[in-house]
């Protein structure tokens, strides 16, 4: 009878290289602590590798890098789709994500309306901190980014640069979605981002 280790490797050699694998994702071959330790005996082969707790990936190879790993943001995305659950960029990723500062946070940090926790990968994390509906309901892209980010940097420590910079990122995005967004924003925010329709 196959084993359900060789199953799962079966399963994961079918996936993509890269893509994130959870012990959820087997859930059908045997039982959840089957699977748990057939993963880990995967791991030891070297089969797959273990980028967090209960997430796994095959890595992509790249003639230059050799293995590449997920990236913090691809492991985010990826727990927000399996537990079905929205996440915003906040802080000092927001910033960063937008370009308004060069800055690779160790730390990312998502507003969620998922369970609370942090997710530990090597020397980053990824914090989803809880918050209401309404903290969630941007449409655009950018204009959810530039929301935290503003809240990051405060309304008194904008600079002029750093307004242009918004103001610029902000024509790129969807007229209806931004309209949408700009009445979920603080005041402060709603006029700097009302200012770039303006001059649309």
């Amino acid at each position: 009878m196959e084993s359900i280790e060789s199953k799962i490797k079966k399963s994961i050699s079918r996936k993509k290289r890269g893509e994130l694998l959870f012990p959820d994702d087997f859930r059908g071959l045997g039982s959840s602590e089957a699977v748990r330790l057939a993963l880990h005996r995967l791991e030891k082969e070297g089969y797959v590798q273990r980028v967090a707790q209960g997430i796994y990936v095959r890595p992509k190879i790249s003639k230059y890098a050799g293995e590449v790993l997920p990236t913090a943001e691809e492991i985010a995305m990826a727990i927000a789709k399996r537990d079905k659950i929205r996440l915003v960029p906040t802080g000092a990723y927001a910033l960063s994500a937008l370009g308004l500062s060069t800055q690779v946070p160790m730390k990312l940090v998502f507003l969620t309306d998922g369970a609370p926790r942090e997710i530990k990968l090597g020397k980053r994390s990824i914090k989803l901190k809880k918050t209401t509906p309404k903290n969630l309901s941007a449409k655009g892209g950018i204009s959810r980014l530039v929301i935290q980010a503003l809240r990051e940097i405060g309304k008194d420590r904008l600079t002029e640069e750093e307004k242009a910079k918004i103001m610029a990122l902000l024509k790129k995005e969807d007229q209806k979605d931004l309209l949408h967004d700009i009445e979920l924003a603080p005041v402060w925010i709603q006029k700097i981002m009302e200012k770039s329709l303006d001059n649309g």
